[in-house]
């Protein structure tokens, strides 16, 4: 089991940046493929960013490409979500989640998420 704890959330006006962060329990974090996420109230949830369990394979929401980047440090057993340029749209609680099987497979854990406000 893993259990994930996002930090780095926080206010920011338009064109700033932020950069947030997940550690992970465990010693098999690096055996997951993690993602990014993010919500806002009333709207579904929405895939931000992924990374393979090497790190070595990165995709992005369209929203997120040229702008976020996503990384993680095994060692550490963190993952890491740089945002810069961002926009109030980009508003909204970000979680980062773990799952072991690629493709369509649902994450199987989740953190409990980390405000990230833009004010324009």
């Amino acid at each position: 089991q893993v259990q994930l704890v996002e930090s780095g959330g926080g206010l920011v006006q338009a064109g700033g940046s932020l950069r947030l962060s997940c550690a992970g329990s465990g010693r098999t974090f690096s055996m997951y493929i993690m993602g990014w996420f993010r919500q806002v109230p009333g709207k579904e949830r929405e895939s931000v960013a992924s990374i393979s369990a090497s790190g070595k394979t990165t995709s992005y929401a369209e929203s997120a490409k040229g702008r976020f980047t996503i990384s993680r440090d095994n060692a550490k057993n963190s993952v890491y979500l740089q945002m810069n340029s961002l926009k109030p749209e980009d508003t909204a609680v970000y979680y980062c989640a773990a799952k072991a099987k690629p493709g369509q497979s649902p994450y199987d854990y989740w953190g409990q998420g980390t405000q990230v406000t833009v004010s324009s």
